[in-house]
């Protein structure tokens, strides 16, 4: 007798195979069940230990009152967003935990004592909705702004709901467009359509969780009748479109982004979708009297522009099919790019030099494109916002570690700036000074980190020592007040260390592009030669030096920990990724392979595997007591990294803490007092281990 077999009952048994052969490797994989009732026991298991031996003293009571009182003060910058003639501010204090969106007259904030409006009170949202609404943004039609779409999230999750609102009746639209929760993508086209991209079913959504297809959707027509615009690769991170808009004219781009760091885009106009010339690499910032303002990664040998330059391409040759840019900026060995903005008769260009802000207005005139530095501030973070084409006048953040954040308002014109607010003291910054230097990593580049220190330390390697990193996705770390680190480290006699490590963009794409994939090590390395020059010049040693990172940041302290674990005697992790070898399998993970990898090409995981922290752990090592955190709602970085990580660290006997918000998302908190909460379990952990 002959025994048939399907094909479809074979499949299953190679699934189960396949599934009990994982869980053999690893046997943690039930803390990726996000909500599991298993995994949440185990949390609430952590959680309760986290709160008794960080919770339940005297400092850490200490550590949260100050931090709450500095989150809910009444004297911090209500700082505005520009939306025709109004004003408009998200504000949270004591009495309002999730928030209120409200707004005032340009000439009533100018007073310094503005009479607000309430737009949208969240608290009151959620008390009668019965849910943990978190507000994420609102977007607002050009160029009234009265109608908007409102992106509201439980919990702090990345996924939102989108709703219609009406600014006129200060309520949401009865009938109005609607999304349900999903990572949607949505933008205005005019009053009665809208671009959508988001969570239209099976088979709608990339292999990293966001939306592939485009939809042109119609007021009063369902969701699923509208018609398709575009669609991408399953394989791409995104898909999306939007509409810009100016006076002159609105221009509708359409993209797909194959990877985290390239992007496909097009014009769409006369309903035909014109490829814009550029290279995948480079990244549009702005649109310029008819010019798109685009950014390159990468160099462009064909018009001879170099990596991480400014350039403006004519719409006009676009819709020819031709490319024709001229250059606006070019970066320098010590200076790079960093924020394009634009107000009627310039654009506005941030640069770090050095790791210091400078903004310069530029010109298109006959001799090219000039640049003036507006000479803002000296050795201290600019950033611009708020700028608008229809005048010249745009607002600016100055601040440093020891200077209280100060709102400005400038004019890039006249070049007149005055001050709008100023932030209080919170700490007695004058006892304190900042000092730059630079270690040597371990192939001989110069890495620079900024010490907030007091002016008498003794350097006698015994001060408490807070170096903090993150080195990755191009993202520059700069100099900045926090009124909690001021009060909870620096008054109680600690140091704080801000290091500029490869894989940031400090200097522009090339120092991001420098630990990139095969090269990750080389952020490590920067890290440990910050550490190694901390403990060489005395300002500490390892046994009063601590780590501290979030997201991949978070990544980045794990690896510290389990590659040189002899440096630091503190290590805190937050939202992190540690799993390397399951990251791109885990909620928006694959959307970062460009950044570290395919850890399924074996090649990749050859490298991968020497720095994954889940990975690396051993029993026989000894590790510092380490403090890891992260959020249930955290829809970005897979909560079960740090779950895992703390398990097996405890199937192995080291020390380690743990404590996960059930809310927060990303951010690890949704409301001020989480976010307080949370600082005084760090600072109390910190202060346990380093004093």
């Amino acid at each position: 007798m002959t025994l048939k077999i399907s094909s479809s009952f074979l499949s299953l048994v190679v699934v189960s195979v396949m599934a009990q052969a994982q869980a053999e490797q690893d046997p943690y994989l039930w803390l990726e069940e996000v909500h599991g009732e298993r995994a949440m026991a185990w949390v609430e298991q952590q959680n309760k230990h986290a709160k008794q031996q960080l919770a339940e003293s005297e400092l850490y009571q200490k550590l949260f009152d100050q931090t709450l009182e500095v989150l809910d003060s009444d004297d911090r910058i209500d700082f505005p967003s520009r939306q025709g003639n109004y004003l408009y501010n998200f504000w949270r204090d004591a009495n309002h935990q999730r928030g209120l969106y409200r707004r005032t007259t340009v000439e009533s904030y100018a007073s310094g004592e503005p009479e607000w409006q309430v737009v949208l009170d969240i608290d009151a949202l959620a008390a009668a909705e019965d849910e943990n609404w978190v507000y994420k943004g609102m977007s607002c039609l050009y160029p009234e702004y009265q109608r908007c779409l409102v992106n509201l999230s439980r919990g702090g999750a990345d996924a939102t709901v989108v709703r219609e609102f009406d600014k006129n009746s200060m309520s949401f639209v009865k009938g109005g467009f609607s999304l349900p929760e999903a990572k949607s993508r949505v933008g205005w086209i005019d009053q009665d359509s809208l671009y959508v991209a988001t969570d239209f079913g099976e088979g709608s959504l990339t292999t990293s969780g966001y939306p592939r297809e485009v939809r042109v959707w119609q007021r009063g027509a369902a969701l699923s009748e509208a018609p398709a615009l575009f669609s991408g690769n399953v394989d791409s991170v995104a898909a999306g479109a939007y509409r810009i808009f100016t006076q002159a004219a609105n221009y509708d781009v359409v993209y797909e982004s194959p990877n985290f760091y390239s992007n496909k885009m097009w014009l769409r106009h006369d309903d035909k979708l014109l490829a814009i010339p550029k290279p995948d690499s480079a990244t549009l910032r702005t649109i310029f009297n008819d010019q798109l303002i685009l950014m390159l990664r990468e160099d462009w040998p064909e018009h001879g522009f170099a990596q991480g330059s400014l350039i403006a391409m004519p719409i006009s040759s676009v819709k020819q099919g031709k490319a024709e840019p001229t250059l606006v900026m070019a970066p320098t060995e010590t200076m790079s790019i960093q924020g394009v903005t634009r107000t009627k008769d310039h654009l506005m260009i941030s640069v770090l030099q050095d790791v210091n802000s400078k903004v310069f207005r530029l010109q298109n005139t006959d001799k090219g494109w000039q640049a003036e530095d507006l000479q803002l501030a000296e050795n201290a973070s600019i950033s611009v916002f708020n700028t608008d084409e229809t005048d010249n006048v745009f607002h600016y953040i100055v601040n440093g570690f020891l200077t209280p954040t100060t709102l400005m308002q400038g004019d890039t014109v006249t070049r007149e700036t005055h001050q709008l607010r100023q932030a209080p003291s919170w700490f007695d910054e004058a006892r304190f000074d900042v000092r730059q230097y630079k270690a040597t990593s371990a192939d001989g580049t110069e890495v620079p980190y900024f010490v907030v220190k007091a002016k008498d330390i003794e350097l006698n390697g015994k001060n408490p020592t807070l170096l903090y990193g993150y080195g990755g996705f191009e993202v520059s770390m700069r100099p900045s007040y926090s009124a909690v680190m001021g009060r909870n480290w620096l008054e109680q006699g600690g140091v704080y260390v801000l290091g500029n490590i490869r894989g940031g963009g400090e200097y522009g794409p090339a120092w991001h592009q420098a630990a990139l994939q095969k090269n990750r090590m080389r952020a490590f390395e920067d890290f440990f030669a910050i550490a190694e020059d901390l403990i060489e010049r005395k300002i500490t040693s390892p046994r009063h030096l601590g780590i501290k990172g979030g997201s991949n940041g978070g990544l980045l302290t794990g690896a510290a920990m389990v590659l040189r674990p002899e440096l630091f005697n503190a290590v805190i992790s937050q939202v992190p990724l540690l799993d390397m070898k399951r990251y791109h399998k885990l909620l928006a993970g694959a959307s970062w392979m460009a950044e570290y990898g395919n850890p399924d090409d074996a090649e990749m995981w050859e490298v991968i595997k020497t720095y994954s922290p889940y990975h690396n752990l051993h029993q026989k090592r000894t590790y510092p007591r380490a403090f890891f955190y992260t959020s249930t709602r955290d829809d970005r970085v897979h909560p079960a990294h740090a779950r895992k990580m703390v398990a097996r660290m405890l199937e192995q006997e080291h020390p380690v803490v743990y404590f996960e918000n059930i809310e927060g998302g990303h951010a690890g908190a949704s409301d001020n007092r989480q976010t307080a909460r949370m600082s005084a379990l760090e600072y109390s952990y910190l202060w346990q281990q380093l004093r």
